[in-house]
């Protein structure tokens, strides 16, 4: 007698399919579509980006962590306590970079909260994680703003910050899908100091609108100039060649959160508020069907 045969599991709950090779197309198209359905769901229509770095902490856990140290621990040598130490102060002397971004994503907020519109505009954005993300999620979370955070899965620091709205807090596993969605829906990009990501980040963006495949006007704030000034040499690349002087003109750089919020609130509202024929470039919109 044959057995009875059970009915085998729809394709789109195979799990062992989805997760396999054959599935990779499925999962790419699920980080582009389940953003989209909770962007729209939100009224997300564009957004600021700020990028930095994950290791820069506030003034108060910056001072915490160097009192910490002052009780010399009797298992490191004195060279390791030195490091510590060290390591200690630089990270009090860069925390003002946190605040500088907390102040400048709650001034932003506060006034494109007020912006009448049917959508929100110029939502704080981040990487979802610690350090300066954290920093400009809390600023707009205290103007009391939505604020969305893109997080990803890496092997450390990446852990959702607390200030991030809830429905607005993504878990992506591709690096190219949440790259997408933090060029999309931007308008405007906050570089702060940071390390490889931020670079990466930064060079993107100036790369795609030195070369005009933006289909839309991208601002772009660096900010600290003691940090990029150390860190790039531009006048270097203009002297020899690689970069046309004018290619300064795609990024503003300041040095408070005053000077960046008015940087951003003339370049947004000339370029994204003004009526559309003043427009110099197509503005995409989240809430169009066919994006």
């Amino acid at each position: 007698m044959m057995d009875r045969i059970t009915h085998a599991p729809l394709a789109y709950e195979n799990e062992p399919f989805l997760s396999s090779p054959d599935g990779r197309i499925l999962r790419i198209l699920s980080e582009y579509a389940e953003p989209l359905a909770r962007f729209r769901r939100e009224q997300i229509q564009d957004t600021v980006v700020f990028f930095g770095s994950a290791r820069v902490h506030s003034h108060d856990a910056a001072d915490a962590n160097l009192a910490a140290l002052k009780p010399p621990e009797p298992q490191l040598t004195h060279d390791q306590r030195e490091m510590l130490r060290q390591q200690a102060l630089t990270a009090r002397d860069m925390a003002h970079y946190y605040e500088d971004a907390r102040r400048l994503a709650f001034l932003l907020s506060q006034w494109s909260s007020q912006i009448p519109a049917r959508r929100r505009r110029f939502v704080v954005t981040t990487g979802g994680g610690p350090g300066i993300m954290e920093a400009a999620n809390r600023g707009a979370h205290e103007a009391g703003a939505k604020t969305i955070g893109l997080n990803i899965h890496l092997p450390m620091e990446q852990m959702p910050n607390p200030y991030i709205t809830p429905a607005l807090n993504f878990e992506f596993h591709y690096f190219f899908m949440r790259k997408f969605w933090f060029a999309y829906l931007s308008k405007a990009l906050v570089i702060f100091p940071g390390g490889f990501g931020t670079m990466d980040e930064l060079f993107e963006i100036l790369t795609l609108a030195q070369t005009e495949k933006l289909a839309k006007k991208i601002l772009v704030v660096i900010y600290g100039s003691e940090y990029w000034n150390q860190l790039i040499n531009f006048q270097t690349m203009i002297d020899c060649g690689t970069i046309a002087p004018q290619d300064l003109e795609l990024f503003k750089m300041v040095d408070s959160p005053e000077q960046g919020f008015e940087f951003l609130r003339e370049g947004l509202t000339r370029f994204h508020l003004e009526p559309e024929p003043k427009r110099k470039f197509a503005v995409p919109e989240i809430a169009k069907t066919n994006p």
